[in-house]
């Protein structure tokens, strides 16, 4: 699935990549960051960092009332460079990692869905990308 809106999103983590790569990478990393507010949290995440790897990620109302899993395939995978992958539903995600010395720069491109309004989705992906980076700032 083709979309004309591409979504930018990005932020600048105060910690050297190999740390920042680590941290967005790893499973038990994932369950702590990967979520938009403090009602949701990422009870579950698996990842297989490799082209043609797979990744899933639950996210679920912290109340019970509802989850869903985040899951796609790899397209792309360099070291501490970059992520692309295409989601379940075929939207396409590439995320750069920009060595800065100390700081990591991060800038993820993630075609739009059609069910919510753009302001909605980069709201919500920059949500994530915030816990991300306040989480890695706290545990590195």
């Amino acid at each position: 699935m083709e979309t004309a809106n591409r979504i930018t999103v990005s932020t600048t983590v105060n910690r050297p990549v190999d740390k920042v790569w680590e941290s967005w990478n790893k499973p038990e990393h994932i369950t702590q960051w990967s979520h938009a507010s403090a009602e949701w949290h990422a009870p579950y995440a698996e990842n297989d960092l490799r082209k043609d790897g797979k990744f899933k990620t639950t996210m679920a109302a912290r109340d019970g009332s509802f989850s869903f899993d985040f899951e796609g395939v790899y397209t792309t995978v360099r070291d501490h460079e970059l992520i692309e992958y295409i989601i379940g539903d075929g939207r396409k995600v590439k995320i750069s990692f920009i060595s800065e010395g100390d700081t990591t720069r991060i800038i993820e491109v993630f075609d739009a869905e059609q069910q919510n309004s753009i302001e909605m989705q980069q709201g919500g992906w920059q949500a994530i990308l915030d816990n991300f980076k306040n989480y890695t700032e706290r545990s590195f």
